[in-house]
């Protein structure tokens, strides 16, 4: 079957996690992804968090399936003269370098431009050029505090608290892989290629939407009355940290199953919609709330909505997670279990689907991963392991015109 993106060529000079992410979701549907990397080291990932010696980290791995290692030395003539290249023979260089890095290599966007007008050159930044903290490094928690995930993140009695979920990086990395692919729809019409790039805390901010909502909300009404606070809790000036409340206004939190004392992930997350409420009701046993004036309403509801999460965790006491979802989804009611990792990666429906996949490795032998989350009709994206350094490096060199002799003599000059 052909890939939507074969015949794509991508420079990959991305490290970490927000870039890999991005070029790794691209190289699944097709493009011919070459990750440049330096010799003898590679991508700091290869060795962070190790949980086998002297072989590739699951941090590398997990990132950087389905691309090609070429090593090579910028800084060296040889290693210039192939980038160079590469550059003319390529569609996108994807890069999440510090600002100035590709200008001081060399290779500036009236340079690369000039080799190649046809190129899209994509970036990582921590915040968007002009921004009073361009020049700042930023990781990830780093960006989910500045794009206002934290500040809204968390208990209202704690401290701001970041997601463990790669809001900053892999977040950033899919943003940018829409970027790359609205470049390449206007370069078939245009005929040039141009700059993308989009920053961490811009795409922190892109999915904390609904909190910037509640702040103009907050601003006009001074309350906001789906959150725990409402209504006989203060409200301050700024959207507060609302626990495990919902925050597209329908109630919802965290409630405890059989087996909570010993199990941290026995719980299950309930959320009370309003046209949910009857089935609600009848599932719990308790058809009078019904048409209870105390209950009938969200609004009649909201002052007492822990009492009504303290009865159905009561109800909740004698079945685990999973047998009061079977029940619950049987009327209908939005819930879920909570999921550890481990039962996540031993998830059937999750295999089946590719969500999760093992993929043999030269040396890690078989390792788990993550496949695509985006499924099609005419399209089921493969996952193949990740390249050692420098695997492809002969590969790629004779893709681009290099003789043996050649090959030998960059090798020769440490330029790969």
């Amino acid at each position: 079957m052909t890939k939507p993106l074969e015949g794509i060529k991508i420079i990959d000079f991305t490290h970490v996690q927000a870039g890999p992410a991005c070029t790794q979701l691209l190289a699944w549907f097709g493009a011919d992804v070459v990750k440049v990397e330096r010799p003898g080291s590679g991508d700091v990932t290869r060795t962070q968090l190790r949980d086998i010696p002297d072989v590739d980290a699951l941090y590398f791995t997990m990132l950087n399936s389905n691309k090609k290692s070429l090593t090579l030395d910028t800084k060296k003539p040889e290693g210039k003269e192939v980038l160079t290249k590469l550059i003319k023979e390529s569609d996108v260089l994807v890069e999440n370098f510090g600002p100035g890095a590709l200008d001081r290599m060399g290779f500036s966007w009236d340079t690369i431009r000039e080799l190649n007008p046809k190129m899209i050159v994509a970036s990582v930044k921590g915040f968007s050029d002009g921004h009073h903290y361009d020049d700042l490094k930023v990781y990830e928690n780093v960006a989910q505090c500045a794009g206002g995930a934290a500040s809204t993140t968390g208990f209202w009695d704690g401290p701001p608290t970041v997601s463990a979920a790669a809001l900053g990086d892999s977040n950033t990395g899919m943003h940018l892989a829409i970027g790359i692919l609205t470049a390449l729809m206007g370069r078939q019409k245009t005929g040039k290629g141009q700059r993308v790039a989009v920053s961490m805390q811009d795409s922190v901010l892109n999915l904390c939407r609904v909190k910037l909502r509640d702040q103009q909300r907050l601003d006009r009404l001074g309350y906001l009355e789906e959150y725990p606070q409402y209504p006989h809790g203060e409200f301050s000036d700024v959207v507060p940290r609302g626990g495990n409340a919902g925050g597209g206004g329908q109630p919802g939190w965290v409630l405890k199953c059989k087996g909570w004392e010993t199990d941290p992930n026995a719980y299950i997350y309930f959320t009370i919609q309003g046209h949910a409420w009857a089935p609600i009701c009848r599932a719990l046993g308790k058809p009078e709330w019904i048409e209870d004036p105390h209950y009938a309403t969200p609004q009649a509801r909201q002052p007492h909505i822990f009492d009504i999460f303290n009865t159905i965790e009561q109800w909740l006491a004698d079945k685990t997670k999973f047998e009061a979802v079977d029940i619950l989804r049987k009327f209908d009611i939005p819930c879920s279990p909570v999921l550890s990792m481990k039962e996540i990666a031993n998830d059937p429906s999750l295999r089946a689907s590719g969500t999760i996949t093992e993929v043999p490795h030269k040396e890690r032998g078989t390792y788990l991963t993550v496949g695509s989350p985006i499924k099609f009709s005419d399209l089921k994206p493969e996952v193949t392991a990740s390249p050692l350094l420098g695997e492809h490096t002969d590969e790629v060199l004779a893709s681009l015109g290099y003789s043996n002799e050649d090959i030998a003599r960059l090798r020769e000059a440490q330029a790969v």
